[in-house]
């Protein structure tokens, strides 16, 4: 009997998995070419689960900022290699009355942390600690930004938006082939950290298979902390003291007075206008937002609907944008409470744009000067949704651990995964070279500092109303994916769904090559493309773009989830 009651269940098991790889692939062939459509508001995340909690939230009356509190929490579960309690990123609300306002939950640097601290005798990094261990973890910021959010926005309780996250963690979830293949990529990692074994792998440690179920007790636990007491569960009392303990014993420095005296940020937005189009996107130490519209306004002054898209000269002038736009990047953008007079007006200027419009020439490519400002590694592996609700309020969230899986540190006891987000500080100061080191003092490590990041959360809006919601992972690349989702939108009349889905290239000044998908482009135009004299190279998929669209003339919400994450799903009622 008991046989057969396990072979009972097992079987019930794998038709259940089978039945969300199926639905899986139909929300994809609906979400691709092809947007859903619907008429009362969507989700669009990288985990179809998430998505699903963000809709049901919708459902009950949450609006836009209650859907993505509750997708962000469900997505530290169901999505853990960028998913997160224990990263931090940013926010942007553009709500249907005008209102626009952004939220930075980025990562800090703890109050120990010094310019040098990664470098040894001979002033270089030293064993990759500013990527990997307990020195390269910032203090979270995702718990506090959500919070900030809900009590500025939100609608329903909060206990509500943190409670499915409690329960997909308690009661399990499958293991998916995203799961089964990021833990098995990642076990070397996870393999330095007991805890880490324990979260990812069968207590024997042994594999999950597909289909099968897995629990997380410890983050369930976490999470209801945070339900039950909202910012303070994380931040004080058992979880800080658990936490600051931890990192003390592996090496770390963030203590119990970091973490309790973290705050997120509410921001002025960055603004941008292009083609008639209001650009609403994320102000430093994202260096998204001026990044997205210094591109915008040089490629405003180009009719690129007549140069078709994707064609060689269309490809030449985004190249060019991006070749300007990225060094001034690394020049001037960093921490804003760190750095005063950085030249946003400036660089986000038409007047600017026009300059640097000035100096492309059709025929032949511009030189990325060795002596001018290299760009950083940083991570792709981040996650970005969108969200719009009923009323056509609309949101656009972009949050990560840094690599995938952050530090693959498991916060023993809490059952989350920790950051290494403080790699993206410039770790050797007054050292710039070609080989991507850059030591410019606006991204130096600073105790209580926010590394810069290239995250892009964007809203498209026209005459004070919400259009498009948009954005994507991709480390450095992220910008330009988002740059190019709002142009196949606007120049070339796409959908969401073509909008995201539509093959890109990234380039980011220095090193001075261009990327491109390589499933994406025909020789023709890569041979007209390279007469001009770039040098490229070809990459898998770049980001993993998630949109949505409020068509006003017909009444319905569209939505668009980039193919290149296999779970991800646009989910709508």
């Amino acid at each position: 009997m008991t046989d057969k009651f396990v072979q009972s269940k097992n079987l019930i098991r794998t038709l259940v998995f089978l039945l969300s790889l199926s639905l899986i692939g139909q929300v994809t062939a609906d979400g691709g070419r092809t947007p859903l459509r619907v008429e009362n508001g969507i989700v669009s995340s990288a985990s179809r689960l998430a998505s699903e909690v963000g809709v049901d939230i919708l459902k009950q009356g949450g609006n836009a900022i209650d859907a993505a509190v509750a997708t962000a929490f469900a997505l530290a579960v169901t999505w853990p290699t960028a998913g997160n309690i224990g990263g931090g990123g940013f926010l942007v609300y553009h709500g249907a009355d005008g209102h626009a306002t952004t939220f930075d939950f980025r990562e800090k640097a703890a109050l120990a942390a010094t310019e040098d601290m990664y470098l040894g005798l001979d002033g270089r990094v030293q064993n990759n600690s500013n990527h990997a261990g307990a020195l390269s973890v910032g203090v979270p910021g995702t718990v506090a930004g959500m919070y900030l959010a809900h009590q500025e926005l939100g609608a329903l309780p909060w206990e509500d938006l943190v409670a499915p996250a409690v329960r997909l963690a308690r009661e399990g979830i499958p293991i998916t082939y995203a799961l089964q293949s990021g833990f098995a990529r990642n076990e070397p990692r996870f393999s330095n950290y007991p805890s880490s074994m324990e979260k990812f792998f069968k207590e024997d440690g042994s594999h999950y298979d597909l289909g099968e179920t897995w629990y997380q007790p410890d983050l369930a636990h976490t999470l209801e902390l945070i339900q039950n007491e909202g910012h303070d569960g994380f931040y004080r009392g058992e979880n800080a003291r658990r936490l600051a303990d931890f990192l003390g014993s592996i090496g770390g420095i963030i203590t119990e007075e970091d973490l309790a005296i973290y705050e997120a940020v509410e921001r002025e937005p960055i603004r941008g206008n292009y083609r008639g189009y209001d650009i609403v996107s994320m102000p430093p130490p994202s260096s998204g937002g001026v990044t997205l519209v210094q591109m915008l306004n040089i490629l405003e002054g180009f009719d690129l609907s007549q140069m078709g898209h994707n064609s060689a000269d269309y490809l030449h002038v985004l190249t060019e944008s991006m070749r300007r736009a990225y060094a001034n990047r690394a020049e001037f953008l960093g921490d804003p409470d760190f750095n005063e007079g950085m030249p946003l007006d400036r660089l986000t200027s038409k007047d600017y744009a026009a300059e640097l419009r000035a100096s492309i020439d059709m025929d032949r490519k511009s030189e990325s000067d060795e002596n001018n400002f290299a760009q950083i590694y940083e991570s792709e592996d981040t996650t970005h949704y969108s969200v719009v609700d009923k009323d056509g309020n609309m949101v656009s969230v972009t949050y990560t651990l840094e690599y995938g899986y952050g530090s693959a540190i498991v916060a023993a006891g809490g059952g989350y995964l920790l950051n290494n987000e403080l790699g993206d500080f410039n770790a050797i100061p007054g050292l710039t070279d070609r080989s991507g080191t850059i030591g410019t003092a606006p991204n130096l490590v600073e105790p209580q500092k926010r590394p810069l990041s290239s995250m892009t959360p964007t809203i498209v809006a026209q005459d004070g109303m919400p259009v498009f919601a948009v954005g994507s992972p991709g480390g450095r690349t992220i910008i330009n994916t988002t740059l190019q989702a709002i142009l196949n939108v606007i120049d070339h009349d796409m959908n969401i769904a073509q909008a995201v889905e539509a093959p890109r290239i990234h380039h980011q000044w220095l090193p001075d090559v261009t990327s491109f998908e390589s499933w994406g482009f025909s020789p023709d135009t890569l041979r007209l493309y390279e007469a001009k004299g770039h040098p490229v190279r070809s990459r898998g998929s770049q980001g993993s773009a998630m949109g949505v669209y409020h068509d006003r003339a017909n009444g319905l919400f569209l939505g668009g989830s980039d193919s290149r994450a296999g779970d991800g799903a646009a989910v709508g009622y």
